[in-house]
């Protein structure tokens, strides 16, 4: 709960940081324009990459093949395209992180490997195989 309310408040006061500084040196109505282009761009690339993403998938399925990467693909292209279109620096640029399909990659491996890393040390507790004789015979 505290990750949100510091995500709740700590995201719009870091977009308003980036805001002045970059309307400082380039001038308030280009920031403005800037934004908005980024917003126009990003959103016209997140349309391309999702339909490739549906297309690859569709191959996949096709091939009788999970399309697990397409599933996560699609839904972090959907998140690319929410923060390009919140309006700010810093989500534009998470954005475009999300939206090239090499840095999608590097992201989705980091994750796994930690995942990875998480699930086997959970399953290396240490286990004693064994045997349940009954001594007592069933007599009747």
């Amino acid at each position: 709960m505290n990750t949100f309310f510091l995500i709740l408040i700590g995201l719009p006061a870091l977009e308003i940081f980036f805001m002045i500084k970059i309307g400082g040196e380039i001038g308030a109505f280009n920031t403005i324009a800037l934004i908005f282009l980024t917003a126009i761009i990003g959103i016209y690339y997140a349309r391309i990459q999702s339909i490739q993403t549906l297309k690859s998938g569709i191959v996949n399925i096709y091939q009788n093949k999970a399309p697990v990467y397409e599933l996560m693909s699609g839904a972090s292209i959907a998140f690319a395209a929410l923060l390009l279109m919140i309006p700010g620096f810093f989500t534009d640029g998470i954005g475009f992180l999300l939206l090239f399909p090499f840095s999608r990659k590097i992201l989705f491996r980091i994750t796994f490997r930690k995942r990875e890393k998480a699930n086997e040390t959970k399953n290396d507790i240490d286990t004693i195989d064994g045997e349940i004789i009954n001594k007592d015979k069933d007599e009747l």
